[in-house]
């Protein structure tokens, strides 16, 4: 099986790959849309600013191709930033405009004792999406999270999983058909981390 992680210049994407190798998967870490389409599965990683991200992926042209992925039905997996870019819309910086595969805004932490969101943290199942469904999962449910934005007023049939971050709602999981997001890091998450991307890489397998 192979993923090819999308190399549009914002994204953690050694991490990501070095995961995803260690659970026997072939990884192709590239821009080039037709090596990309050619993979199981793509994987939006991202670290920086929404603003600049979203102009990453419109200035590579990655914007129509990641459409392209969700009319064909393609499994995608968004992480930190790469999931943020999956909603509506984003307050940092400058309100700009994102992908729009999920529901619901993307707003600065607000009356919270520190920003970011940085360390472990719980996460709460809510609804269970096909990749997810007989899955073995640890019974400590630690994941790591860094990040000051999150996403809010979300469609709650989009949420898989979420944490309470001083009591706040922080979706952790959302999920639209094949395209699934996670605002944590699976890959620095340990053993929780670890088994939601076998989960996912599962469902990626029972889709070829």
């Amino acid at each position: 099986m192979k993923i090819g992680v999308i190399d549009y210049g914002m994204g953690n994407l050694f991490s990501v790959e070095q995961a995803l190798k260690r659970l026997g998967v072939e990884v192709l870490v590239t821009a080039d849309q037709q090596q990309l389409a050619a993979a199981d599965a793509v994987v939006l990683p991202g670290v920086g600013a929404f603003p600049d991200a979203m102009k990453r992926l419109e200035e590579t042209k990655l914007v129509d191709f990641i459409y392209a992925q969700k009319e064909a039905n393609k499994p995608l997996l968004g992480i930190c930033l790469g999931m943020q870019l999956l909603f509506e819309h984003s307050v940092e910086v400058a309100p700009t405009k994102g992908l729009g595969i999920f529901t619901g805004t993307i707003e600065r932490f607000n009356g919270v004792s520190r920003i970011p969101h940085m360390g472990w943290n719980d996460v709460a199942l809510q609804n269970e999406p096909q990749w997810l469904q007989n899955a073995t999962l640890p019974e400590a449910r630690h994941v790591y999270f860094v990040h000051s934005f999150y996403a809010t007023n979300i469609d709650e049939q989009q949420l898989v999983a979420y944490a309470d971050y001083e009591g706040v709602r922080v979706p952790g999981i959302v999920s639209n058909g094949s395209f699934t997001g996670m605002q944590f890091h699976p890959e620095k998450s340990g053993e929780l981390g670890v088994a939601l991307l076998q989960s996912w890489l599962e469902g990626v397998k029972r889709t070829c």
